[in-house]
């Protein structure tokens, strides 16, 4: 007839009452449920944060590691290379003095000789300075 809802007697409302009682609790289990997960959750992002971390501080440990070893290594090469200037020099001094030598025996002598240009290492640093022929010198030469 009417749309409108009938309450029932006194005895449907106890029935009720259990069902109000039993949501409220099945929602406190699920309550209890999540927080479980939602912790579960935080503690395993916690345990991969704490690994990550571990990682990263193995990481810089391998690049520090590899840091020392090639600054060990440019300083040795430079070291090296700051010894192979020196002789550079000295040598390119000693072709000077032997180059010297050769300009004024032609001079005396009067003989020929071919006197090799020395290139100024400093201008073309990767051209070494060396005869273009073997420098041929003997003891005849040199005699006054």
């Amino acid at each position: 007839m009417s749309s409108i809802p009938v309450r029932r007697a006194s005895s449907s409302e106890g029935d009720s009452q259990p069902t109000s009682d039993e949501r409220k609790r099945k929602r406190m289990i699920s309550n209890r449920e999540s927080a479980r997960r939602s912790r579960m959750r935080k503690q395993q992002h916690l345990d991969d944060l704490i690994n990550q971390a571990e990682q990263l501080k193995n990481q810089n440990s391998q690049i520090d590691v590899q840091i020392n070893l090639a600054t060990q290594q440019y300083v040795k090469v430079e070291s090296e290379n700051a010894i192979l200037r020196a002789q550079l020099s000295e040598l390119t001094e000693r072709l000077h003095s032997i180059n010297s030598v050769l300009r004024f025996i032609e001079e005396v002598s009067g003989m020929a000789m071919d006197i090799p240009e020395i290139p100024d290492p400093l201008l073309k640093p990767l051209q070494l300075p060396r005869a273009a022929q073997p420098i041929m010198a003997n003891a005849d030469m040199l005699q006054f």
